[in-house]
């Protein structure tokens, strides 16, 4: 058979049309074969600890109970006789250089092809949440510092380069972005998601969806659904929320990036919701994933996760059971080695599991495949016209825009005056912390620093990442700067803190630098199973800050985190508080340049920052009896600072907000327009939030809903027009009646500078007829137009 002339071959077919034609051709066993994956791996090896008290594994599971997994390990020769769907981390599993990989990933892709009767090749995919997950790739800042942007374009620009890369090297597909809705500030992959508004996630999701997808990588949403609301934050525990919060705050990002984006895959979650867990839920992954929002593409599954149903959830009596069940909910492709699938054949043989069932999953893959040209007569695993060793995985380019990321992510939460602190003065600063002088602190735990190069070396993070005292003896020539360590990051070893006193006393002014160091499954203190107990600092960090407070010398508390802690034993004897998620390889020069005023911060809280250390019940996404209750409850979940709460160099006002009309019919629109001005002596940049009350509704509703923003910048002075078009639909909740709803009645529409901090509002009346919409407008489209200075 010549395969140059096949119909799958034709390029001028629709790729759907190829799929069905190389499905036709295809026995159970090749169908099945494009269902899974293959992952080449080390063996386990044993844990080593660094001198900041975290625990490193030289070569330890990478994923939970991997060693029970590793027993359906086969020979790559054994996994590929009929064929391949993708293959795991070619360049994600190990420190290779980028020419190295693309020669691993061509020689894998030959033994495919060559396997194949069809030569089918495999999609290669890798995670990018913060950056292509290789040795050498730059790493940008968090997802949750994406949060703090409030920046879609910015989001999109960086998603585009990471894409860019990808593609460089042969990569198909990434498994980003990260939709969870953070539900519990203790959770420890807090710092993976966007924040806890669903509409700032979908919005910020969805840009990174369009700029990975427009550099032809496959964007991959995770984790469908129900993941961060785990019962009191711990890693895969059950969840237990109601079919409400599910319907309009877990779905909302996912919906958005489906709808909006165009999102080419997602990924299940392990969680089990109400007991079902998601990877067997045909409601969530087929129903309303594909019946109700049209999804087309594929539905990967989180790593084991379909062997999760018979090992952990016990819904299902063996592996192959577990494997017909995930794939009759509507998982297509069982990542990161095919286990359940590869042991289907008796089941479809026997009857008891329908092979249209199988036929539906290969489509989409073989759908995929066609799209990406890997059904192409003169596909090529690697463009022979590049030469891989000429590769740079960490360009100038990558470089600036990380910085640009990190600099407007960083949130100014406090400020007396003291800061910025002056680069032309001569002074005496004394930079404090644990992660003043950790460089891996700034990078979050799916970087590759941290997610994979700590099973080979604690020193060799593959990029240049300065440490914040490295940049702040830079951004401040003239001044004098001593540093000390205090405490580890997790370690409790308090012999630090009589030096760290000692120089806190001696200076004019302490940059005191604590928060986390991110790893996997509790090797650290934030990211993927590193969840907490409360929401202290790590370690002895709050002992540290407690005795550099009472030095009385005024101190700059910087947070390099993944997650919100609980300041209220120390917000008010600071002169400054600086909040920097987790910044990425340039965060220490982002943070530097912020405290010297060569930046001026412009970031937004997108999660609050707690009070006390408690785990919090609810974000500020809380009805009435959510929030504090004079006299019902003594305990008050106030946050310290709210969720869009950040300060500036200069100052804003807000005054002028209008409606284009007084009510608006339940299938109309209204135009919100308001007035943001500069009244500082500095040029800044502001977000400007718009927040949604609904005022009585046939359910209890959150006091106040973000439904748009927009970032504008002003010069001193300066003023700005925000028009922004809100459709009645984007009043929509879940009713009573378990149906999404636009409900007549009398609703607020506030702006201001945070959840808390509304400076302008206006009611209005929605009037008409209740209306039941299936598919609602999802997004607030906002104008800005800058005003010319009186």
């Amino acid at each position: 058979m010549n395969p140059a002339v096949q119909p799958w071959h034709d390029v001028t077919a629709t790729a759907g049309e190829r799929a069905s034609a190389l499905l036709g051709v295809l026995t159970l066993p090749e169908k099945l074969a494009q269902l899974g994956s293959y992952w080449e791996r080390p063996a386990n090896d044993s844990v080593q600890a660094s001198d900041d008290g975290a625990r490193y594994d030289s070569g330890g599971d990478v994923a939970p109970m991997q060693h029970a997994f590793d027993e359906a390990r086969r020979p790559f020769s054994t996994a590929v006789r009929h064929g391949l769907g993708q293959l795991t981390r070619v360049f994600g599993t190990g420190p290779v250089a980028p020419h190295e990989g693309v020669a691993a990933l061509n020689k894998a892709q030959e033994q495919i092809v060559a396997s194949s009767r069809f030569g089918i090749p495999a999609i290669a995919h890798e995670e990018c949440l913060t950056g292509f997950t290789a040795y050498g790739a730059t790493v940008f800042p968090a997802a949750i510092a994406w949060g703090a942007t409030f920046d879609p374009d910015l989001v999109r620009r960086m998603a585009a380069s990471i894409g860019a890369d990808m593609r460089s090297v042969g990569v198909h597909q990434g498994l980003s972005p990260l939709l969870d809705v953070v539900r519990d500030y203790r959770w420890g992959r807090v710092e993976e998601t966007v924040g806890e508004d669903p509409y700032l996630v979908g919005v910020l999701g969805t840009a990174y969806v369009q700029g990975l997808q427009s550099a032809g990588i496959i964007a991959t949403l995770k984790h469908f659904a129900g993941y961060p609301a785990s019962k009191a934050g711990r890693n895969h525990a059950p969840v237990s929320i109601g079919p409400r919060e599910l319907a309009d705050v877990i779905l909302v990002p996912f919906e958005m990036a489906v709808r909006e984006g165009g999102a080419r895959s997602v990924m299940n979650s392990y969680s089990d919701i109400d007991g079902l867990p998601a990877a067997a839920s045909v409601e969530l992954l087929t129903s309303t994933l594909r019946d109700r929002w049209g999804f087309e593409g594929t539905v990967v599954s989180d790593y084991w996760a379909v062997a999760f149903l018979d090992l952990m959830h016990r819904v299902t009596s063996d592996r192959a059971a577990s494997g017909a069940t995930a794939l009759r909910a509507g998982i297509d492709v069982e990542l990161p080695d095919a286990d359940a699938y590869a042991r289907l054949v008796p089941l479809v043989e026997s009857g008891q599991l329908d092979e249209t069932v199988v036929d539906r999953a290969a489509l989409r893959v073989l759908t995929q495949k066609a799209e990406l040209g890997l059904l192409d007569a003169d596909w090529e695993p690697f463009p022979s016209t590049t030469d891989p060793t000429a590769i740079s995985l960490d360009s100038p380019d990558n470089r600036r825009l990380a910085r640009e990321v990190a600099e407007k992510a960083i949130v100014l939460v406090a400020n007396d005056g003291t800061l910025p602190l002056d680069p032309a003065r001569e002074q005496r600063v004394a930079v404090i912390g644990p992660t003043a002088d950790q460089a891996r602190s700034f990078l979050g735990c799916y970087s590759f620093p941290n997610h994979v190069m700590i099973h080979h070396s604690v020193d060799d993070l593959g990029v240049s990442v300065p440490s914040l005292v490295e940049s702040v003896r830079h951004a401040l020539p003239d001044a004098s700067i001593t540093y000390a360590q205090g405490v580890p990051v997790v370690e409790p070893d308090p012999s630090g803190i009589d030096a760290a006193v000692e120089a806190a006393s001696e200076a004019d002014v302490v940059v005191l630098a604590v928060g986390d160091i991110a790893a996997l499954f509790g090797r650290g203190t934030s990211g993927e199973g590193c969840d907490a107990e409360d929401l202290r600092l790590p370690g002895l960090q709050g002992q540290l800050v407690d005795a550099v407070l009472g030095t009385g010398t005024p101190v700059v508390l910087v947070l390099i985190t993944g997650r919100p802690y609980a300041l209220g034993a120390y917000a008010d004897r600071c002169a400054a508080i600086v909040q920097a998620f987790l910044p990425g390889e340039e965060g220490g020069t982002a943070i530097a340049r912020v405290l010297t005023g060569a930046v001026n911060p412009s970031g937004h809280l997108p999660v609050g920052l707690p009070k006390l250390p408690g785990g919090q019940p609810y974000t500020y996404l809380a009805p009435t009896l959510g929030q504090h209750s004079d006299g019902i409850s003594n305990l008050d979940p106030t946050p310290l600072f709210p969720f869009g709460h950040g300060l500036s160099y200069t100052t804003f006002s807000y005054d002028d907000l209008r409606l284009s009309s007084p009510t608006m019919p339940t299938d109309g629109e209204v135009t919100v327009s308001v007035r943001v001005t500069n009244t500082g002596q500095r040029e800044g940049e502001d977000v400007v939030q718009l927040y949604l009350s609904d005022e009585v509704a046939q359910v209890t509703r959150p006091t106040r809903t973000l439904i748009g923003f927009g970032r504008v910048h002003l010069e001193p002075e300066a003023s700005a027009d925000l028009e922004f078009d809100v459709d009645a639909e984007r009043t929509v909740f879940t009713g009573a009646d378990l149906r999404r709803v636009v409900e007549p009645g009398h609703i607020i529409l506030a702006a201001g500078h945070s959840s808390a901090d509304l400076c302008v509002q206006a009611g209005m009346e929605l009037t008409g007829p209740e209306r039941i919409v299936d598919k609602p407008v999802l997004t607030t489209p906002v104008r800005v137009r800058v005003n010319t200075r009186s």
